[in-house]
């Protein structure tokens, strides 16, 4: 079981020891199974595979839902070593019987307490249940609430365990409050990014209707924006996704769920436009900056309601949060 703050390199921790492993023993079938929450993050973990093991010949493929079955079904006959899946087009697959789970040696739980969370705790039991019992099991996690280690001990058999300030945000972003009424949040959030420098914005909402129309309101400003959330085709998705890495989207607008799974290196400043739902949450987010020892800003626009869960991320973080304001607001 690995804890660690988001952004400190967890993939390349079970996928390097993996391809290691891998280099030993049969090709051309099944071998390791890696569960992820997000369509997103399956793909980041599957670039990362192809990335380090470039020279090892070892193929990895993706299963998740919302596009075609058949180039998934094609790859996992091709022969490959490695699936990176999605719990629910993974049952589809293993409902028409169009993947082989028999030889799996390793599975791994990736942002396991994400997965759990978004409800995914049955389709996973009908998974383990259909694996080798003969098997090395991996759960990795940014956080650890106390009812998933309990879930985690049903999968695990006395885990060795390596955590490493795992329900912290990482030291290198800075973190500030803007107190606002949550009628001028726009305008405010506007100021903000007409100072926010030439680095890539992340902005949280909390619903995919406010994430839309939020950033259709900076393109009618003239700000290079886009929202990635859970109503876009993959397609889309995809599309959004590659506009943001390459800079030609300055701003994304995006919910949780969604945004799980953004390795943006050049992230400068995570924007919660919508405080949280909660202090976890609030880790999860700003680890989408401050990225392998690069330096992040995390601001949060904070309403009069808002303030009890500033002061639950405050008792995270051990220390206050600074208020900002800017002038007129």
């Amino acid at each position: 079981m690995g804890l660690a703050q988001t952004g400190t390199g967890k993939t390349a921790a079970f996928v390097l020891p993996i391809l290691q492993r891998l280099l030993n023993g049969p090709r051309g079938r099944l071998r390791v199974l890696i569960l992820s929450p997000t369509r997103e993050l399956a793909e980041q973990t599957h670039t990362a595979i192809g990335s380090l093991g470039r020279h090892t010949h070892l193929r990895s493929v993706t299963i998740y839902g919302g596009v075609s079955a058949q180039p998934q079904i094609k790859g996992l006959r091709a022969g490959a070593e490695i699936a990176v899946a999605c719990p629910g087009r993974l049952l589809d697959l293993m409902g028409q019987h169009a993947i082989n789970l028999s030889a799996i040696e390793i599975l791994v739980l990736d942002e396991a307490d994400q997965m759990f969370d978004m409800g995914f705790l049955p389709a996973i039991r009908r998974i383990l249940a259909a694996l080798p019992a003969q098997r090395q099991t991996l759960l990795f996690s940014a956080t650890m609430p106390d009812e998933i280690r309990s879930l985690a001990d049903e999968f695990l058999h006395h885990p060795s365990t390596v955590e490493l300030g795992n329900s912290r945000p990482v030291e290198t972003v800075d973190h500030a409050v803007y107190p606002v009424e949550q009628t001028r949040k726009v305008e405010l959030l506007l100021a903000i990014l007409s100072q926010s420098g030439s680095g890539q914005v992340l902005v949280f909402t909390r619903t995919k209707h406010r994430a839309k129309k939020l950033a259709e309101q900076l393109q009618k400003a003239g700000l290079p924006a886009a929202s990635l959330q859970g109503n876009l085709s993959q397609n889309r998705r995809q599309q959004t996704m590659d506009n943001f890495r390459s800079g030609r989207v300055k701003v994304l607008v995006a919910t949780d769920i969604a945004a799980r799974g953004i390795d943006v290196s050049r992230i400068s400043h995570v924007i919660n436009y919508d405080m949280p739902d909660t202090a976890i949450a609030y880790t999860h987010r700003i680890g989408r900056t401050g990225r392998m020892t690069n330096l992040g800003t995390a601001l949060t626009l904070a309403t009069q309601d808002d303030l009890p869960m500033v002061r639950t991320i405050e008792r995270l973080l051990g220390h206050s949060l600074e208020r900002q304001k800017l002038a007129g607001f």
